[in-house]
């Protein structure tokens, strides 16, 4: 009997890695075009080396893996499913005295792995080519500085703010840079056209031609000049824009790294948190304190009754200040997110596979095709509400644990809702 349940296994093993390996190619390839495809033409269209690009590419396959498998898990058991339902596969194991859990365990065990695999892409690998991409592009921007200059683009850099029209090759058409000069005043610059000049290492140098200038003195706003040009040359250090990838973002680390910054952002938060709690007490103290004195010099006559009144008014308001102020760190809730997200996201594969077992037992005709369609509806579904819980986690403050925890419970009452109408049915 042991090696009936071995075949069997092996069978519909078998069926669902060949289901989910096509649903894979399937998402894969939809995020391949989204992501990477768009970097490689443009990246491609500044003449950087082919071998290059597809390093870039390669470099950046770990985090479209593990978002792309996911929902194959999703799709693929929906469609393996379907299979054996449609074509009454399912009733021939259970009148051979094959329960049905018998046909789930090997989906299961095989989710499993699939959800570990995910995690491991996502927690490892991702990092890792995330610093190998970064190290590329870091060469490819001192060879190539081009590419950071994109067609009608608005981009900031350390100490300017750059919108740009038409680039083609080296010639930018009609530029527009703000920025601030080294005595603090802001300044406006727009130019007709430029060229990019490629000469000088470690900087992208524009030259402008048909320029203007609108400057802002920085201690006194109705202060200001205007300058005209025909032709201006404008340095961007590649070093200040190349700084921007030493720090990556809590999607591009380790779950480790990930909590280790979140430790340090909850103890820089306490530790605010402890100096208002003192501001407030000492607060409290000089009220008491001004209290008293304005009292006894009340009943000596020595100030008036509005004076003390005034007093007491901006003495309280002060306390109910520091008792009222809500101290936050927006990075610390992005990073609770992406934290919890790291694991959730894998841990998908898992409810998607409870969901779709009882939910591919209900169709009869074209069970590849219904659980195809039934797989992306879900999974679009999924990706809303991760999506709106990331927003509603990051911009409102919600919990960052139910914000990328809920959209799995959602899918996992769905599909024991499902498998409790079966048992019923």
């Amino acid at each position: 009997m042991k090696n009936s349940f071995k075949t069997i296994y092996i069978y519909i093993g078998k069926e669902f890695v060949f289901s989910t390996g096509v649903s894979f190619l399937f998402f894969f390839f939809i995020f391949f075009l989204n992501q990477m495809l768009l970097m490689a033409e443009r990246i491609l269209s500044k003449r950087v080396p082919v071998w290059d690009v597809i390093l870039l590419i390669f470099y950046s396959l770990p985090g479209i893996i593990a978002l792309s498998l996911p929902f194959a898990a999703l799709v693929g058991s929906l469609m393996a499913i379907g299979k054996f339902s449609s074509q009454n596969e399912i009733i021939a194991f259970q009148a051979s005295g094959i329960a049905l859990r018998r046909v789930f365990i090997p989906i299961f065990a095989i989710g499993i792995f699939f959800s570990c695999f995910s995690f491991i892409m996502n927690d490892y690998f991702l990092p890792l080519g995330t610093l190998r991409f970064n190290t590329l592009y870091r060469g490819l921007l001192y060879s190539h500085p081009e590419i950071e200059i994109e067609s009608y683009s608005v981009k900031a850099f350390q100490d300017s703010i750059i919108a740009n029209g038409q680039v083609e090759g080296l010639s930018v058409d009609t530029l527009f840079i703000l920025d601030r000069e080294a005595e603090g005043s802001k300044r406006i610059i727009l130019a007709e056209s430029a060229v990019i000049d490629k000469s000088i290492e470690g900087v992208i140098s524009l030259s402008m031609k048909n320029v203007t200038t609108h400057a802002i003195a920085a201690d006194d706003r109705t202060q200001y000049s205007y300058s005209f040009a025909d032709t201006m040359e404008y340095n961007l250090l590649l070093k200040n824009i190349s700084a921007a990838f030493r720090n990556p973002s809590p999607r591009e680390m380790s779950s480790y790294d990930v909590y280790t910054e979140i430790q340090k952002k909850r103890e820089a938060l306490d530790t605010r948190e402890k100096e208002n709690g003192q501001r407030t007490a000492l607060a409290e103290l000089e009220y008491r304190h001004t209290y008293r004195s304005i009292v006894d010099r009340l009943y000596a006559g020595s100030i008036s009754v509005d004076s003390a009144r005034e007093t007491f008014e901006r003495l309280a308001s002060g306390v109910q200040a520091h008792r009222q102020r809500e101290l936050s760190d927006r990075t610390l809730q992005v990073f609770l997110v992406e934290f919890h997200k790291k694991f959730s996201l894998p841990f998908s594969c898992i409810v998607f596979i409870i969901f779709a077992f009882p939910v591919g037992l209900f169709t009869h005709e074209n069970g590849r095709s219904m659980g195809f369609g039934i797989g992306l509806f879900m999974s679009c579904f999924y990706w809303g509400m991760l999506v709106a819980g990331q927003t509603l986690g990051i911009r409102a403050q919600f919990p960052a644990f139910w914000a990328m925890w809920l959209p799995d419970m959602i899918i996992l009452a769905l599909g024991l809702a499902a498998a409790l109408g079966r048992v019923l049915k």
